[in-house]
């Protein structure tokens, strides 16, 4: 028996939030394959069904984020799993959008609903990573995670749910170089680094040059005397005639 727990927060209000890739993600595995509807049970959400030929239970900790290990250990206690039994799919702040990166223990970097498995588990489960992007500042982590996607991560978060799905078998069988090369073909072709989305130009800043344009050095601007005969020599080199030349 493998479980495959997906993390994120309880409730309609949370629902999009990028902090819920995980819910999403288990979502997704449980339509693919036909898992019946989700119960209640264990202080989360179950369902149980069959993946590539082996005995699957998917859990979604209804405990908030912060909590989310006491459903966990609740469930693996009372069908006696271990760590090596047991995958984790949840958000990473680190990675950019629709990144994914797989592997087994390590830290929790930061991760509140990892900091609150560990002690409980052990730390030798294994995580898939999905990366939602950074904002760029601390101080605004956590109001971006606990925001919604943009209509414009649908280009690659629908994909990547979906292979996710589709793929599912590979994190039965721990083919976890398989399922990321997977992932990566379904968003990004080869799976190279994509540039996160710029935010909303701003309408006040000057207009990007080209790499060559901006290389210049800046060319000083004379300035043009106002008076004195200099300036009525150039007045007559300059100045316009009646059908319009110059």
């Amino acid at each position: 028996m493998h479980l495959l727990v997906g993390l994120g927060n309880p409730g309609d209000k949370y629902r999009n939030n990028r902090h819920n890739i995980g819910f999403m993600a288990a979502d997704a595995i449980a339509r693919r394959h036909g898992f019946p509807g989700f119960r209640e049970k264990f202080q989360g959400l179950v369902s149980e069904g069959q993946i590539a030929g082996e005995r699957v239970l998917i859990l979604k900790p209804q405990t908030f984020m912060n909590s989310s290990g006491d459903s966990v250990q609740a469930l693996t206690s009372f069908y006696k799993l271990g760590p090596a039994d047991v995958t984790v799919l949840y958000d990473e702040l680190d990675l950019i959008p629709g990144k994914v990166r797989v592997k087994r223990g390590g830290g929790n970097g930061g991760h509140n609903g990892l900091r609150s498995i560990d002690p409980q588990l052990g730390t030798e489960y294994r995580r898939i990573r999905l990366g939602i992007g950074h904002p760029g500042h601390k101080d605004r982590v956590m109001p971006w995670v606990l925001g919604d996607f943009s209509k414009a991560d649908a280009e690659w978060l629908n994909p990547l749910l979906d292979a996710i799905a589709d793929n599912a078998g590979m994190i039965i069988s721990g083919d976890d170089n398989g399922l990321m090369n997977k992932l990566a073909l379904a968003i990004g072709g080869d799976g190279a680094e994509r540039p996160q989305r710029p935010p909303t130009a701003d309408p006040t800043r000057p207009k990007a040059q080209s790499h060559i344009r901006a290389a210049r050095p800046a060319e000083p601007q004379a300035k043009l005397p106002e008076t004195g005969p200099m300036a009525d020599m150039l007045r007559k080199i300059f100045r316009k005639d009646g059908d319009g030349n110059s």
